[in-house]
C-alpha cells in the first residue's frame, strides 16, 4: 500500500489540479510555475488550495519544499500562530522552515510531504475498493495522537509564560505523510492556552468538530475527538456523522455516532472518545490510539 501510494498520489494531484489552478477571482496575482517568490526558490508545481491561500512545490539549493501563500490580509493570525508554534520541536510536526513576504502574500515554505491521509484514503478507495485497515490507520494516527499529546502539555513557553497548544482543526487532510511518518501540519486557527478549558470562535472543520465547539468552547480533549472522527473516516471511508451543517450553528446537537464502518471491538473505544462532554474521553490521544491498536 505504502510504494502504491508514494507512486499514485502526485499522480492524482495532478489530475485534481489540471482543471483548477490560480488565484481565486478578485484577489491576488495568480502564480505561476517558474515563478521566484524569493531568491533561490522558484515555483514548479500548483497542489492545491486550501480556504485562505495555495499551495505550490518549488525547488530551493536543489530540493523540493512546499510553498504556503496566503493573502496578507487574511493572515495576521496565521502568522502569529507561526512565528510561536515554528519553536516546537517534535518528529510528528511539520517543520516550517522560513516565513516571509511577497507580492501582497504570506509565503511559508515547509517539509515537502508525500500526500495526506485524505490522499490515501481516496487511493486506497479507488485501487483497492476498500478503505484503509486498522493497523495501517493505527500506525499513522497513533503518530498524530503523540503529536497532540505533546502540544497538549502545558510545557511550551510563549512570551515566557507556560502554554498548551490546541490544534483546532484536526482532520486526515492535515496529516501529512513523509514515507511511513506523519506529520502534523495547518497551525492557522491552533489556541495557545493556560487552562484546560475555554471559549472559542467556532473555528475550524465542522464535520471533525466536537460538540464544545458549536457552542463557542474547547477543551483538552476537543482535539481527540476529531482525532476519533479521522479514524472513524479512514476506516470505514465516510464520517460517524450524516447531518453535520455546513457552518457552526450553536443549537446543532451531534446525533449518537454511526460507527458500523468499524468492528465490534473498536466501538467502545471510538464512542468513549467521540462523547459529548470532554471529562468523559480517554485520558490521552495516545491511550485512545493504543487501546485500537491492541483490540482484536
Amino acid at each position: 500500500m505504502a510504494s502504491l501510494f508514494l507512486s499514485r498520489v502526485r499522480e492524482r494531484i495532478r489530475e485534481a489540479n489540471q482543471q483548477q489552478c490560480g488565484w481565486p477571482a478578485g484577489g491576488t496575482p495568480s502564480l505561476r510555475a517558474g515563478a521566484e517568490p524569493y531568491p533561490g526558490y522558484r515555483l514548479s508545481e500548483y497542489l492545491g488550495r486550501g480556504t485562505f491561500g495555495e499551495v505550490w512545490t518549488a525547488e530551493v539549493a536543489g530540493r523540493a519544499v512546499a510553498l504556503k501563500f496566503l493573502p496578507l490580509d487574511n493572515s495576521t493570525q496565521e502568522l502569529r500562530k507561526l512565528q510561536k508554534v515554528r519553536q516546537l520541536t517534535h518528529p510528528n510536526l511539520i517543520q516550517v522552515e522560513r516565513v516571509w513576504c511577497w507580492s501582497r502574500l504570506l509565503v511559508v515554505s515547509m517539509e515537502l510531504a508525500d500526500g495526506g491521509l485524505d490522499d490515501l484514503l481516496t487511493i486506497s478507495l479507488a485501487e483497492f475498493g476498500k478503505p484503509l485497515a486498522r493497523k495501517q490507520a493505527c500506525h499513522y494516527l497513533g503518530q498524530v495522537a503523540a503529536a497532540l499529546d505533546f502540544l497538549n502539555l502545558k510545557q511550551h513557553r510563549f512570551d515566557g509564560q507556560p502554554a498548551s497548544v490546541r490544534h483546532c482543526d484536526v482532520k486526515p487532510s492535515n496529516m501529512l505523510v513523509f514515507g511511513k511518518t506523519v506529520k502534523l501540519t495547518d497551525f492557522g486557527i491552533s489556541v495557545l492556552t493556560t487552562t484546560p478549558s475555554q471559549s472559542h470562535d467556532r473555528a475550524g472543520t465542522p464535520v471533525y468538530a466536537a460538540p464544545e465547539v458549536f457552542q463557542g468552547r474547547i477543551n483538552e480533549r476537543t482535539d481527540q475527538y476529531s482525532l476519533a472522527v479521522s479514524y472513524c473516516e479512514l476506516r470505514g471511508g465516510r464520517l460517524p456523522f450524516a447531518d453535520t451543517p455546513p457552518t457552526f450553528q450553536r443549537g446543532y446537537v451531534r446525533p449518537r455516532p454511526d460507527l458500523d464502518m468499524v468492528s465490534d471491538p473498536e466501538r467502545p473505544i471510538l464512542m468513549r472518545a467521540l462523547s459529548p462532554d470532554g471529562i468523559d474521553r480517554w485520558p490521552s490521544c495516545a491511550e485512545f490510539m493504543a487501546r485500537l491498536t491492541a483490540c482484536r
